[in-house]
């Protein structure tokens, strides 16, 4: 009998391995087909990848990425320094395994939904809403949602638009469709008037205070709002669109510098306990609520893109991502 060592395999031995080999180019290809399907689906129902998820670690960095729309984890290790692969969303924000996605409808009167996605983001709750997304925030805990809305086209430049703010409990599912409900304080008197906005929410960690701009009489004021009591009190004038640190002792807020509608805001930073106040580094006008990345740091769209800049004045604005807003930080 010849060795077995080195022989020839028999034609139906051959004939198997090639059956074989079939199989497993098939499954692969299959397999292929399928992911490739499936990344194709989400990019056109506007939902997230699979295997896009929150889950990169505390500290990574998600923005809106402006040519496709859909929220992208930015790497700058990766193709275009990014990878689009999150939901569509118009605005954008996460925190503590919960996502907030502000999407745009088509069609007029204009109207969005807002979307609650979990960790992996997926969608946990829809609801729709009148207007144009305009501002989004989590809470540090994930258990609380707020939203903004433009009620008409107008821009926050403009000397008259409509805002519609609305906060969300996850723990109990309560919605409260429009802050103007709550009983308001200005200048140590209850005040009522018609003209009463309410915009840019930021949560402290209690769940419980939040901050945000109140417009009223042609004047801009920072509230402080509290849940558990159904109130707010103006602390100060001149604020909009403010951002808690993760410490809770500063604000990082949009001052009006200018009457002009060309770039009529600075980025400032409010310190709570002392009431000084001081201008960061970006020198442009900064429309957006910026977000503070660390307790250093902030972080905001300018120009169609995402920048930073030293939060105690200092230093000067580095370009995070080009084409990009609405930044994020996972906690």
């Amino acid at each position: 009998m010849p060795a077995l060592n080195g022989a020839r395999p028999s034609t139906r031995t051959r004939a198997w391995i090639i059956v074989l080999a079939l199989l497993l180019l098939g499954g692969g290809a299959t397999a292929y087909t399928l992911r490739a399907a499936s990344g194709r689906e989400a990019a056109a129902t506007g939902t997230a990848d699979p295997g896009f998820t929150l889950d990169d670690g505390a500290g990574t960095l998600y923005a809106r990425d402006t040519t496709s729309g859909r929220v992208a984890r930015v790497d700058p290790a990766a193709p275009g320094g990014r990878v689009a692969g999150g939901p569509a969303c118009d605005r954008f924000h996460a925190a503590g395994g919960t996502a907030l996605c502000l999407q745009r409808r088509p069609g007029v009167p204009a109207r969005s939904y807002a979307l609650v996605l979990d960790r992996r983001l997926r969608e946990v709750r829809r609801i729709g809403l009148p207007g144009i997304p305009s501002r989004a925030r989590v809470s540090a805990s994930g258990n609380m949602l707020a939203w903004t809305m433009f009620a008409t086209g107008d821009s926050y430049a403009r000397s008259a638009f409509s805002t519609r703010t609305s906060i969300l409990d996850l723990r109990t599912g309560y919605l409260v469709k429009n802050i103007e409900q709550l009983p308001l304080t200005l200048g140590g008197r209850r005040y009522h008037a018609p003209d009463v906005n309410y915009w840019g929410v930021s949560f402290a960690a209690d769940d419980n205070r939040f901050y945000a701009t109140v417009a009223t009489g042609g004047r801009t004021h920072l509230v402080e709002g509290d849940m558990r009591n159904w109130s707010a009190r103006t602390l100060r004038e001149n604020v909009e669109c403010p951002s808690l640190s993760p410490d809770g002792t500063r604000i990082a807020f949009k001052k009006r510098v200018s009457d002009g509608p060309s770039e009529p805001w600075r980025l400032y930073v409010y310190d709570l306990a002392t009431g000084r106040e001081h201008a960061v580094a970006e020198p442009h006008g900064i429309d957006d609520q910026a977000l503070w990345t660390d307790r250093e740091t902030l972080a905001y769209g300018y120009g169609g893109d995402v920048w930073s800049v030293p939060a105690d004045g200092t230093g000067a604005p580095r370009r995070l991502a080009r084409g990009a807003s609405s930044p994020t930080v996972t906690n």
